[in-house]
């Protein structure tokens, strides 16, 4: 374990004064930096006046004003916010407020949910049961609901010849078929738009969304964006569904949305789906979940600070660079004998590592290749921690130039470390 005190910036600093690169954000979470001196005060401030209060039949400023910003951001018709403390939470809230939902209007018969192959949407049961990602499943397989699985979209699994676009719209097809045969009985299809990070930073075309937003009206189901992962400004706009163009019925949102500094995670939905739990007391149609940490003040005031630094800055402006700068230095990794595949989705980029360029056969999992990226990297000044095979970079936003060659270089070094015999 590395004993980590103090933060700066993109940097963090181990009890001996080593220094690392957060090069993967913390966990994804981290936007412009540890120790963000805006967030820091709005949080200082904040715990001087309310620190917690409970959330039902109570409200408070911070609560308020964060649910206002954030229908005003995310896509047109997400008019209603459902706070939690986590993103697991954010998805337990989503799969069950869905089936809930269709309760209430009578369709008790729909208790399933359609998943991608590869996904994972967090560890809690029920956000492991819409997961297909082995490592986390085998253990809890009895405890799990058994989702539906449809193919994913990854334009690493297209045929050869075939674009991103041609692989997504063959998988809709997919999709269609799963649709017709199981919609009578299914709450929602569940995504994380554009990249399926835990999987492999595996990503696809945004042709995807806008067409399973199609099918889902088409056969009356669900829709839910996990951007627990994706959204703020990770892929290049605010929220990965603009790209396509589309509403969510259900959009969860956590990591970034406080900077990285406290957990907090919101659900967003329609007025439509408000409306089913609407209701006097007597009809029986609440929805039945909280946290003790619902809407935490101190958690809302970070995630304000925060949205004030996109609204003051030029975050996603400066991301464009950054990524450009990024796809630039990446970009000598394809030609590499051991690289099967260099992507990348505004400011998350990856580099698949394999035994065989040419067939793409994988390195056997066992060897833990990649973990010989992981301890490079801590030994020069690097946090990088792989997913299996694949190397990737998810860096906060406050990096720059010269801290991205400084990533890419430990990262090359590490794999020439990582795919000796």
């Amino acid at each position: 374990m590395v004993p980590i005190v103090r933060g700066e910036g993109p940097w963090l600093i181990d009890a001996e004064g080593r220094r690392y690169l957060d090069g993967i954000s913390s966990w994804w979470t981290n936007l412009f930096g540890h120790a963000h001196p805006r967030i820091a005060a709005g949080l200082a401030e904040q715990a001087k006046t309310l620190e917690h209060v409970i959330f039902a039949g109570f409200t408070h400023p911070p609560a308020i004003e964060l649910a206002e910003q954030l229908v005003k951001i995310t896509p047109a018709g997400l008019d209603k916010v459902f706070f939690a403390d986590n993103g697991s939470a954010a998805i337990e809230v989503a799969l069950k407020m869905s089936f809930h939902y269709w309760l209430n209007q009578g369709h008790g018969e729909k208790t399933r949910f359609i998943a991608l192959t590869g996904s994972y949407h967090g560890e809690t049961l029920g956000a492991l049961s819409v997961s297909d990602v082995a490592l986390y499943r085998k253990t809890y397989a009895p405890l799990l609901l058994t989702p539906l699985l449809a193919p994913s979209p990854d334009a690493y699994e297209g045929a050869p010849g075939e674009s991103p676009e041609q692989t997504a719209t063959r998988r809709l097809e997919a999709m269609r078929v799963l649709l017709e045969q199981h919609a009578h009985e299914t709450c929602a299809v569940i995504v994380e738009p554009l990249v399926q990070c835990a999987g492999g930073m595996r990503m696809y075309h945004p042709c995807y969304l806008s067409g399973l937003r199609a099918l889902c009206d088409e056969y009356n189901v669900h829709f839910i964006a996990d951007e627990i992962a994706v959204g703020f400004g990770r892929t290049g706009t605010m929220f990965a569904c603009e790209q396509a163009g589309v509403t969510p019925d259900f959009m969860c949102l956590s990591k970034g949305l406080t900077g990285g500094t406290l957990p907090l995670s919101v659900v967003l939905t329609t007025q439509h789906v408000y409306d089913a739990f609407y209701a006097e007391y007597n009809a029986g149609k609440a929805f039945l979940h909280s946290h003790s940490y619902t809407g935490n003040p101190l958690a809302c005031r970070a995630a304000l600070e925060t949205l004030a630094i996109f609204r003051d800055e030029p975050v996603l402006e400066r991301n464009r660079v950054l990524a450009a700068h990024l796809a630039k230095r990446l970009e000598p990794f394809r030609d590499h004998p051991h690289v099967a595949d260099v992507r990348q989705q505004g400011m998350i980029a990856a580099v698949e590592l394999v035994a065989d360029k040419t067939t793409r056969r994988p390195f056997p999992a066992e060897e833990r290749r990649g973990l010989r990226v992981y301890l490079h990297g801590l030994q020069n000044g690097a946090l990088l921690r792989p997913l299996g095979n694949v190397i990737y970079f998810m860096p906060p936003y406050v990096v720059s130039e010269s801290d991205i060659d400084h990533l890419v270089h430990v990262a090359n070094e590490g794999i020439a470390l990582a795919v000796r015999s």
